[in-house]
């Protein structure tokens, strides 16, 4: 699968796939406290973080990838690809590297909690040459367990935040008060020391900072945070002779859709597509837009109207499945599967060994495909990038220099690259006891299942992504070229990877959940596109206006785009 379970948390995977058929416009990014949530200072960028940012030096041994990255435009850069397992389990980390410290963690599970003290956990703990007491917690009720642990002043030594609960978590003012400052530690060339961890992209220490400094350690770290592809199924084009690649722009998709679509048969060209849509015509992404040195929101970008309009148009033209029109995004997927709905947009995340297995259970013919990005007037397409990760882990501020190095080093040995000797103990355990090597790679046995199969220590820090289907190289194959053409046309987005500040006065018009709405309906056919700009225009007057007025002084003018 992609990243298959190699390094992509169950969390992000089912965050990524989700992405689709319902997906509106969203005002603004997520936004993220630092200092107290009353705060008017400002964010972080790439500007502010340069001299503060660790060197990135991708590892010259270790596993050797069928697929290797490809550089792109803007800082993108794809995910390696593996074809199989690797079968010589090279080791990265010469020494043992603790130095029988003992540290607690916790970390967020969406899964079974394994045993405390099992034997794979002892097993770990022999190799890092230190205790390290993980603490699975619910992930599901997690951003509750933080603030009772934050209250209670029982912060363990070493803590995974997803980002996406920085605002709600306070996490801002947690780094500023409660975890150590590791910039001296990683900047520049002293992160050298950690080979593992100079391997990882920048994109993925800037997600972790605040206010130039680096506190954050990033684990699932990918140079190609796309938010989706347009989806289609590549065996019923194939059969009907369709090239995916003569879609040129809106248009053609438009006709497209009268091709595919043929009620009587129960089949639809088309889901809701307004995620893909977006980026078709080329709606900023991110929430903000800059022009002439001003700052804008997003629904007010020139891009706006005619995506929407196309969206509508869509939506009453009969090429789109009713289902999908009555919002009814949970069987979405099944209607893929079923060849109900030919194309569909969805998370790069769901293109992997589960959809594949899932997908020829309803049909055994069916094959993912996915268009190549194009533009809405034929011209050169874009793509925004989104964060770099959404998974870091923090160091109490507590701990001594000394012990914060030797958790660095530890970090170190569990970002080993995929295929390492290293990488193969953490994600699957001891050989014999928890896995055995079979022709797609390491399987758990019933021991490991039980024990190794869910990640925990991955949270805490872990190597750049891979896309690795075991058994599947086509999948393997056909995400990688994908990515590769994708990468060439990607952007920043305004305000990109940066950890911003925002008053509590704003928390909800940030949302924009009246205009986000209304674009839902619109999308599916029950509101017009006046109806959006009835409700944009109260949302401006609500405190919107006010909200974009405070980005231009507080951030943009201060900290530049992040671009």
């Amino acid at each position: 699968m992609h990243n298959g379970g190699f390094g992509l948390s169950r969390r992000s995977l089912l965050r990524n796939s989700a992405l689709g058929a319902g997906a509106a416009a969203v005002g603004v990014p997520l936004l993220a406290a630092c200092g107290s949530s009353a705060s008017a200072s400002g964010g972080v960028s790439s500007k502010g973080l340069k001299t503060s940012l660790p060197d990135y030096v991708p590892l010259a041994a270790g596993t050797k990838p069928d697929i290797p990255s490809v550089t792109g435009v803007n800082g993108a850069l794809t995910d390696p690809g593996y074809l199989n397992y690797p079968t010589n389990l090279v080791k990265t980390v010469s020494q043992v590297p603790g130095s029988g410290g003992s540290y607690s963690a916790i970390t967020p599970l969406w899964g079974s909690i394994p045993t405390a003290g099992n034997a794979y956990y002892q097993a770990i703990d022999k190799a890092l040459g230190a205790h390290l007491a993980v603490n699975p917690a619910n992930g599901n009720t997690y951003n509750n367990t933080i603030p009772t642990l934050v209250a209670g002043n029982k912060l363990p030594d070493w803590i995974q935040l997803p980002s996406w609960w920085n605002a709600s978590l306070n996490v801002g003012e947690l780094a500023a008060g409660k975890f150590a400052d590791l910039t001296s530690h990683l900047s520049g060339s002293n992160i050298r020391k950690y080979p593992n961890l100079a391997a990882i992209p920048s994109g993925g220490w800037e997600a972790g900072a605040w206010e130039g400094k680096l506190y954050g350690i990033p684990s699932f770290v990918t140079g190609q945070a796309f938010a989706g592809a347009l989806y289609f199924r590549k065996d019923v084009f194939d059969a009907k002779g369709i090239d995916p690649a003569d879609v040129k722009s809106a248009d053609d998709l438009y006709q497209l859709g009268a091709e595919l679509t043929a009620p009587k048969a129960n089949v639809w060209a088309f889901d809701v597509l307004w995620l893909m849509i977006q980026q078709i015509y080329k709606v900023p992404s991110g929430g903000f837009f800059v022009q002439d040195g001003k700052v804008h929101s997003g629904f007010e970008s020139p891009q706006m109207i005619p995506a929407l309009e196309f969206a509508y148009k869509l939506a009453k033209s009969g090429y789109v499945h009713p289902d999908a029109l009555a919002n009814d995004t949970s069987n979405a997927t099944q209607r893929f599967y079923s060849g109900k709905e030919l194309v569909q947009p969805g998370g790069t995340g769901g293109w992997n060994v589960m959809d594949a297995q899932s997908g020829r259970a309803a049909n055994p013919a069916y094959v993912r495909g996915a268009f190549p990005l194009f533009a809405s007037d034929g011209s050169t397409p874009t793509i925004a990038l989104g964060p770099s990760t959404s998974e870091i882990s923090y160091l109490n501020k507590n701990l001594s220099s000394s012990q914060i190095e030797e958790c660095l080093r530890i970090a170190d040995y569990l970002a080993a690259p995929f295929g390492s000797y290293e990488y193969t103990l953490i994600n699957y355990g001891v050989e014999g006891a928890d896995w055995s090597m079979g022709a797609a790679g390491p399987t758990y046995t019933a021991t490991g299942q039980k024990e190794a199969n869910e990640q925990t220590y991955q949270f805490l820090a872990s190597p750049q992504s891979v896309v690795s289907n075991p058994g599947y190289s086509s999948i393997t194959q056909a995400y990688c070229a994908w990515s590769a053409a994708a990468v060439k046309q990607a952007y920043k987005p305004t305000f990109w990877n940066m950890n911003v500040t925002v008053p509590s006065r704003y928390s909800s018009v940030s949302t924009a959940q009246e205009v986000n709405d209304i674009i839902t309906q619109v999308t599916c056919g029950t509101k017009a596109v006046g109806d959006f700009q009835a409700a944009l225009k109260t949302w401006k007057s609500s405190g919107g206006d006010a909200m974009v007025a405070w980005y231009q002084t507080n951030v943009y003018d201060i900290y530049g785009a992040g671009q």
